[in-house]
């Protein structure tokens, strides 16, 4: 937003130091010219921000929702240091975090396991942990405790995978898996963070259960979305036309193609439609922890879906 209020010769500057943090690999395989734009980048542009935040950041820890792997990678280019960290209520409530040393992080994963604690992945690739931080059990519900905490082990109801070995990456729940009317199953979240990663596309839910393909319910950002519209002589007018305009559904088609080539065909997203507003914790389709719920948004949406299948 800020970008799009710059000007001239500022707001390409602006935009370029963006793009080329989009492109930061945190294992160091950058090339001798990019780390000289990269330099520049943090002199002119990301001095700024690091000001912004008081000058003496150490590092930040999020959780609760996957940070974008985008922003990760913008946010380490500016080198202001965004880990993740993951657990639950039940874990007390941290499993694993990504530590701030060059060389023990790896961007897009929630990192290696707190020491003391184990992690190993079922044969339905749901994340099993075990550690003195795991509950005794929830009050008064034995039968509950008895079918997520086995042998010691809970079962967290995420599915996931080691990469390297030793840094987690959260893929999905397992309860949000769906299958198409072809029997393929897809993971929602895998397709919705990566898509997430336009700066156009502020919230997603990717649908498909028992269908022939996946498509998508879209909320744009639609402060990217105006200066788009400004740059390009699009008239903005509301959110209501704006999300039904032909050259945004062109812009927001091009977009998704783009990120489809990351997917299988089966996880390709086919069709999408643009919500003029987006999903709050107040009208019941956010969690506190700002996750869509599924159901809510389904029910809500659900002549919009049906015409997506139907039509």
């Amino acid at each position: 937003a800020k970008g799009n209020d710059l000007e001239g010769f500022k707001k390409k500057l602006f935009f370029w130091a963006l793009e080329l943090g989009h492109q930061f690999d945190n294992e160091g395989n950058n090339s001798a010219w990019y780390n000289f734009k990269l330099a520049i980048a943090r002199k002119l542009i990301f001095s700024k921000w690091q000001e912004a935040l008081g000058g003496e950041l150490k590092g930040i820890v999020t959780g609760a929702a996957a940070l974008q792997l985008r922003l990760a990678k913008v946010f380490s280019a500016a080198d202001i240091r965004v880990r993740q960290g993951y657990g639950q209520t039940e874990t007390s409530p941290v499993i694993t975090v990504d530590r701030f040393e060059d060389g023990e992080y790896c961007l897009g994963t929630v990192g290696q396991v707190i020491p003391g604690v184990e992690v190993k992945i079922a044969e339905n690739g749901e994340i099993l942990a075990k550690g003195p931080n795991v509950m005794v059990g929830y009050y008064k519900r034995q039968d509950l405790t008895d079918g997520t905490v086995v042998d010691g082990w809970i079962h967290t109801g995420d599915v996931g995978e080691l990469v390297k070995g030793k840094y987690l990456k959260i893929t999905d729940r397992v309860k949000e898996l769906f299958k198409t009317s072809g029997g393929k199953y897809v993971a929602p979240q895998v397709v919705e963070n990566k898509l997430k990663e336009s700066r156009y596309i502020e919230q997603i839910m990717v649908i498909g259960e028992n269908q022939k393909f996946v498509a998508a319910l879209i909320v744009p950002s639609f402060e990217n979305l105006k200066g788009w519209c400004k740059d390009n002589g699009v008239e903005y007018g509301s959110n209501e036309a704006v999300v039904q305009n032909a050259d945004v559904l062109k812009l927001f088609r091009s977009e998704i193609d783009g990120f489809n080539d990351h997917f299988s065909h089966i996880e390709q997203v086919k069709k999408f439609k643009l919500l003029p507003q987006e999903w709050s914790i107040e009208a019941g389709e956010m969690t506190p922890t700002m996750k869509v719920k599924r159901k809510v948004v389904n029910e809500r949406y659900a002549n919009l879906i049906n015409d997506i299948y139907n039509n």
